[in-house]
């Protein structure tokens, strides 16, 4: 298997590393990142205050249903829920996992008796989705930020606006700094770009972004979060290896299989079954380090029972 060469750690570490998201995003003295980071991403529709951290983890009302587990799950002041997702590689059913995420929350709303007096008085669910290595596959004239609601088909005007998902397609946003027109700007070309900097620009000299690189300075980690920060890392480079070799390989089975029986669908099956072999090579590894069942299905998507069986 090809591979690419090893990532160096850098004086800041990468944000979109699943330790480093969460260090910088995660904990309750850093929520004042966040809360500015959300704040930019809903441009002026929403002003943010305050956020509270809550589990990351929702159980099933059924015994067998298993659980929905987030990256981070915050309530605003106002009683209104962010559900904030890293995607770092492409996952079939992307959207409707988000759907199935968000429906979650909205149903877990429900009262368990008096809901005559409750009256469906729901508060907001709101996703917001950065997706790394992937993109929707939308047309790449509507940018890079998508902003999606419930909306009139025909008039395109908002029928319930308590209901959102804004997806940040990474891999498309591209300008350089010269560019940077917006603080969501700013924020974008930090989390892409923040691991290879040597200090922090000019340009950012403000309170908010002088925290993060602080935070997000590897000297600054504790021994244990340099360990955790350094598996993270490999863990994602691993991902990509295995991810790059297994689409590879799935093409050339699915072109070598649409040639033979002459239809796209050999293309799809092939490119399916590399996806399934990446997540099956991934689960195999991370289960030789010791990690649990569980995490081990939120980062392959694998069922615990395919886990066990490794």
């Amino acid at each position: 298997m090809h591979k690419s060469k090893p990532p160096v750690t850098g004086k800041y570490i990468d944000p979109l590393v699943d330790f480093a998201f969460k260090k910088i995003f995660g904990s309750e003295p850093n929520k004042d990142l966040l809360t500015a980071f959300l704040n930019e991403v809903f441009r002026g529709r929403k002003h943010i205050v305050d956020l509270v951290y809550n589990k990351n983890e929702h159980p099933g009302d059924l015994k067998d249903e298993g659980a929905a587990i987030f990256d981070l799950l915050c309530t605003g002041a106002d009683g209104e829920q962010f559900l904030i997702e890293v995607q770092r590689g492409r996952q079939g059913y992307f959207k409707e996992r988000a759907l199935f995420y968000t429906s979650r929350l909205i149903s877990n709303q429900a009262p368990k008796g008096r809901r005559s007096d409750w009256a469906y008085n729901l508060t907001e669910v709101y996703l917001v989705a950065l997706l790394e290595d992937f993109t929707l596959e939308i047309d790449t004239e509507l940018g890079y930020l998508h902003d999606i609601c419930l909306c009139n088909r025909e008039t395109g005007k908002i029928f319930y606006d308590k209901l959102g998902y804004t997806y940040i397609e990474l891999s498309r946003f591209v300008k350089t700094e010269t560019q940077l027109e917006t603080d969501l700007d700013k924020w974008l070309y930090v989390l892409k770009n923040m691991s290879q900097m040597d200090k922090i620009p000019v340009y950012l000299r403000k309170p908010i972004f002088e925290k993060l690189f602080n935070i997000a300075e590897y000297t600054n980690l504790s021994k244990e979060e340099k360990t955790m920060y350094d598996s993270s890392l490999k863990y994602k480079w691993d991902n990509k290896n295995v991810l790059d070799y297994a689409l590879n390989e799935g093409r050339e089975a699915g072109r070598q299989e649409g040639i033979k029986e002459g239809r796209q669908e050999g293309i799809k099956e092939g490119m399916e079954r590399g996806k399934y072999e990446e997540a099956i090579a991934i689960a195999s590894e991370m289960k030789k380090e010791g990690f649990p069942a569980v995490q081990i299905a939120k980062f392959t998507k694998l069922s615990i029972e395919e886990i066990e069986k490794l």
